[in-house]
């Protein structure tokens, strides 16, 4: 009896060490954090009436410091998951979901690129990359409260670049790609149709997170008007960016000021030392998503025992290295072993139909980050023509408009320099070494559009052939089909063309009315939907005609007012998601039904007002909105209350910002988000403080010179 009790005190024992051990070791076995060169710097920091930070420093490098701690007194919650990825230890913060980021992160040898490439940046990116991370830094040492993992801190120049490194190739579609190989699914190869892939999934992966845009759902619309469209010779330009309202890649507005030149009003992302869309006193940019295809697929041929592959006949080892992903589960972190692969193409998925080898466009580069700088900091159209000629950025559309009165599309990518004769569209083969790209074509290769006829351009995620309106179009025939540009267009394409091309001379108001409109172009998979949802038979559910004859009624306007909304709010989702996807049309009947169940359940009738379903809500705010997907007006993604069946927006229009020159070159500007600058701080008097005004389609003034800052300044301070 004792030799038993001692037994289960020695197990007892033997679990509370192991228990110990599960919560404590992650950190202890994580690489330390080395901090950049120490260097006193010199900002400050002054809010607005909205909480905006506007950073005012002597250097560009102290602007950077004062990004990091403004962005990090708001949200600091979120930086620090950014920060986990670049360091793989998002498992151990948030679980399995950030173990899969953390596997993407192994499998892209983010950390190998910046080993490899950090030292060839210039040496004012580097600063200003270490003056960033030194921000962080000082703000996890005055709120260690505040600190979500340990060891997470200090932070330095290469981990704030190993994130762009992570984050870039997921805005075309990467992550897509990777989460088909290893689920055994159809290849989504961009630029056109869907083609063939392997059959089955692998053992010996993980599932791939996206850590970019929402797969599938990726929207933004941009505007620009020249003077001589303007019914007022003004030169106007609207950003109009769709992303998720929380989380990485959630907007963050600021406004930046250095005596080194450094003035820009706009908004980043957490993890970035400087706006990635915006305006400077001379000329302002935005971006929407574009997908051409970019990333190549290889199937390689192993030998017997998967450790070579044959390349141009002779045999290569398979690199392979055993990784282990920590992920959080409770109070512990539990230690999952996987194993990533590459070859000389790029990374590997080994599944149950073979390896498989991706290269994309940007693998291996860091030039992205004096991209985005230089172009912050360009004070004409030359010198941002100059600054976009550095190709860093892997892929975008740019649209651009200055006080000159210039407007242009860019339809950036870094498209690979591909060789004639391979099925570029189909999974090639890995056997062939003239087959692995080691370069893209120059800039004066990227289609571009400059000061069309029309004096418009918009873009709305659909093909740059149809940018500016018949008789101002690029032409499809000057560039090669090796460049896999997309043909697609989207409903809100549609609708801006159609509006611009109606408009006659543009003002302010007009352009307001586009930028909101509701509408959906009877054309394209929309008609095709509503015809097969009318089509479908009732079957003895008297629910059906009465559904049909709302969608008979609907007036195409998702602005809350007529017969139908609701319903057809829930109906455009899906085909919306299908078309971008470039697949069928769902299943109309049940599809129908399920927008019928769920009304009839929350709220006991299929025609229930648009704004009592759709809302946007943060803590206690809780207001009505308007529009839905593939609308201008952008409602894409929402999350559905299961207590009240209502729909919270969480992805569409975000930041938006419209600028304005007049004929004299005088700078207006002005913006608004979904919230408020504090999005993580309920306690903050601006973690709500702009939603009203987003919901009725206002817009806050954008301070842009401190002139005009100062009567509305409501805190000052040097961090």
């Amino acid at each position: 009896m004792r030799v038993l009790k001692r037994l289960a005190l020695g197990l007892l024992v033997l679990i509370a060490v192991t228990a110990l051990a599960l919560a404590l070791w992650e950190p202890l076995v994580a690489e330390s954090g080395k901090a950049p060169p120490a260097r006193t710097y010199d900002v400050e920091i002054v809010r607005d009436d909205f909480g905006v930070p506007h950073i005012f420093g002597k250097t560009d490098p102290d602007v950077a410091y004062g990004v990091a701690y403004a962005h990090s007194e708001d949200d600091f919650s979120t930086i620090q998951e950014v920060a986990a990825m670049t360091r793989a230890r998002t498992g151990a913060m948030t679980g399995a979901d950030g173990a899969k980021v953390d596997f993407a992160a192994h499998l892209l040898d983010i950390r190998g690129t910046v080993d490899r490439k950090y030292e060839t940046l210039p040496a004012d990116i580097r600063a200003l990359l270490d003056a960033y991370a030194a921000g962080l830094n000082h703000y996890a040492d005055k709120h260690p409260e505040e600190v979500r993992l340990s060891g997470l801190f200090p932070l330095n120049g290469q981990d704030i670049a190993a994130g762009f490194v992570l984050r870039s190739p997921f805005f075309f579609g990467l992550d897509s790609v990777l989460g088909a190989l290893v689920e055994g699914k159809d290849l989504p190869i961009e630029g056109g149709p869907k083609l063939s892939g392997p059959k089955e999934s692998g053992k010996d992966v993980a599932r791939i997170t996206p850590i970019g845009p929402e797969p599938d759902m990726n929207g933004s619309n941009a505007f620009a008007v020249a003077p001589a469209r303007s019914a007022d010779n003004v030169t106007r330009l609207i950003s109009n960016s769709h992303q998720p309202w929380r989380g990485g890649v959630a907007w963050y507005e600021l406004v930046v000021h250095s005596d080194e030149g450094w003035d820009f009003a706009g908004a980043t992302f957490p993890g970035s030392p400087y706006p990635f869309l915006g305006h400077n006193k001379t000329l302002g940019w935005t971006n929407t998503v574009n997908r051409p295809d970019l990333i190549d697929v290889y199937k390689l041929e192993l030998n017997d025992n998967k450790t070579q592959y044959r390349l141009d006949g002779k045999w290569r080892d398979l690199e392979s290295k055993r990784v282990w992903l920590k992920v959080k589960m409770g109070p512990f972190t539990l230690p999952y072993p996987q194993t990533v692969y590459r070859s000389v193409h790029g990374p590997v998925i080994v599944n149950a139909k073979g390896a498989f080898a991706i290269r994309y466009a940007g693998i291996d580069e860091l030039k992205m980050l004096e991209q985005y700088f230089r172009i912050n900091k360009a004070r004409n159209f030359d010198e941002w023509k100059a600054a976009m000629a550095i190709q860093g950025v892997p892929a975008t559309n740019f649209i651009y408009a200055d006080a000159e009165g210039n407007i242009a599309m860019a339809y950036n990518a870094l498209f690979p320099a591909r060789k004639p004769g391979a099925n570029w569209r189909g999974v090639l083969p890995g056997n062939r070494s003239d087959l692995i790209w080691k370069s893209h074509l120059p800039w004066d290769r990227v289609p571009m559009l400059v000061n069309p006829a029309s004096g418009y351009i918009m873009n709305a995620n659909n093909t740059p052939y149809v940018a500016a309106g018949p008789g101002d179009e690029l032409d499809p025939a000057t560039f090669s089909p090796l460049m896999g540009i997309e043909a697609d267009m989207t409903n809100r394409a549609r609708q801006a063309i159609k509006l611009f091309e109606a408009a006659g001379q543009i003002d302010a108001a007009t352009l307001d009315r586009i930028k909101y409109d509701v509408g959906y172009d009877k054309s394209d998979y929309a008609t095709g939907w509503i015809n097969a949802l009318l089509a479908v038979k009732a079957d003895g559910d008297t629910r059906i005609p009465q559904a049909q004859a709302l969608l008979r009624a609907w007036d195409w306007q998702m602005d809350g007012k007529g017969k139908g909304d609701a319903l057809a709010l829930m109906l455009m989702r899906p085909a919306m998601r299908q078309s971008y996807r470039r697949l069928p049309l769902p299943d109309a009947r049940e599809e129908l039904v399920a927008a019928i169940d769920h009304l009839e359940k929350h709220f006991q009738s299929l025609d229930p007002k648009l704004g009592t379903v759709l809302r946007l809500r943060q803590g206690k705010v809780d207001l009505p909105m308007d529009g839905g997907s593939d609308t201008l007006r952008a409602a894409t993604l929402w999350d559905v209350d299961e207590k009240d069946g209502r729909f919270a927006v969480r992805h569409g229009d975000s930041f938006i910002q419209f600028v304005e020159w007049d004929v004299d070159g005088k700078l207006t500007s002005r913006s608004i988000q979904p919230f408020g600058a504090a999005t993580t701080r309920p306690d903050s008097p601006h973690y709500t403080d702009q939603a009203k005004l987003f919901v009725e389609h206002k817009t806050k003034p954008v301070y842009f010179t401190r002139e005009q800052l100062m009567p509305h300044a409501k805190r000052r301070y040097r961090p």
